[in-house]
């Protein structure tokens, strides 16, 4: 979906000195491409914020990385939040807000550009959604707002060859959603977009660690003990690791000793379910590009393509290969990118988008 505006000549005398941008707008994390520069900008989509307020503290500053550092750690007055939720809008001022916060950081603090923007989104969102997004994106001060589906933003950022007559199979597990597309033509084939990811990790990590250990943590130590011992796949030689946090029965701060084995039991529902939704898109393709992907097989990209074994998961669990994509984590982000450098050539698909 692309927002129709009016032409105003102002704005364009704005938009020659803007720099367009392509934006991986993230639950976890916001990356931001721009035309002949790759990713300039890779940062949490945290805010902090006065508590039961929208008002950002430092003037905006305590976004990103800095706001990030206080998740689970700030005083009553002061609350830091993920404006978006599961690949969607949580709340549409602060969110506005962040976008306001990494425009200027790329404009180097000038406020009055107008850019334009490319902007990937799940699959899944609805049509409120999507002008939730042009909205947010226009309210910061884009110029004009594109939108793309994130598994084709990933597949054209890691070179598949979406625009052939051959099917490609796509799996971006970000941190709110599992983005699973089959795609031919540049246009989905089958889609669908899983409330199920990186976020779920996490969640099942904490859930381990109270009921198995009657230790408390935050979700930061969780994302720790995934990158450090997670895995869906038995590993070479399992791992271990202390992690500190506070005591269910006593309430007291202490330290437990987990391993690599009992973490990959703890994660093996939410892996199961995104193995299980592949499964669903792929009985939904036609024959043809069905034949097709039994060689190609899939890609994975995202942050959870970084889960150990995530890849050799899914083979096991499909038949078919899977590869863990280039740079996985800047994927989408490289593809917007490559949207804003083709507008012209790429028109049809948000001309598919705005039908839609």
């Amino acid at each position: 979906m692309s927002n129709a505006l009016e032409f105003k000549p102002w704005d364009w005398v704005l938009g020659r000195f803007s720099i367009d941008m392509g934006i991986d707008l993230g639950t976890a994390n916001t990356l931001v491409s721009v035309r002949g520069r790759g990713i300039i900008l890779n940062e949490p989509s945290v805010v902090a914020v006065r508590r039961g307020t929208n008002e950002v503290l430092n003037d905006g500053m305590a976004v990103g990385l800095s706001a990030k550092a206080m998740l689970g750690k700030t005083p009553e007055d002061i609350e830091a939040i993920r404006p978006l939720r599961q690949g969607v809008i949580a709340d549409f001022d602060v969110t506005e807000k962040m976008l306001r916060y990494f425009i200027t950081k790329v404009h180097e603090g000038r406020h009055w550009v107008k850019p334009k923007i490319v902007i990937a989104v799940p699959v899944g969102i609805t049509a409120v959604e999507r002008r939730a997004v042009i909205h947010s994106a226009e309210r910061a001060g884009a110029g004009r707002v594109y939108l793309v589906d994130e598994p084709l933003a990933a597949a054209i950022g890691v070179g598949m060859p979406v625009q052939e007559p051959q099917g490609s199979l796509i799996v971006d597990i970000g941190g709110g959603t599992t983005e699973i597309a089959v795609l031919a033509l540049a246009s989905k084939v089958g889609a669908t977009s899983l409330r199920v990811a990186g976020d779920q990790f996490d969640e099942a990590i904490v859930n381990h660690m109270r009921r198995q250990h009657n230790l408390l943590i935050g979700e930061q130590t969780a994302e720790r003990i995934k990158i450090t011992i997670g895995s869906a796949y038995p590993m070479e030689q399992e791992l271990s690791m202390e992690v500190k946090g506070r005591d269910s029965v006593s309430g007291l701060p202490r330290r437990a000793t987990i391993t690599s084995l009992e973490i990959r039991e703890a994660l093996s529902e939410p892996v199961r379910q995104i193995c299980q939704a592949i499964r669903d898109v792929l009985e939904e393709a036609p024959p043809e590009i069905a034949a097709d992907l039994v060689d190609t097989g899939c890609v994975v990209v995202g942050g959870g393509a970084l889960l150990y074994g995530i890849a050799r998961a899914i083979t096991e669990a499909l038949g078919i290969p899977a590869r863990i994509g280039d740079d996985p984590l800047t994927a989408v982000a490289r593809g917007t990118g490559i949207f804003l450098e083709n507008l012209d050539t790429y028109a049809s698909v948000f001309s598919r988008d705005e039908e839609g």
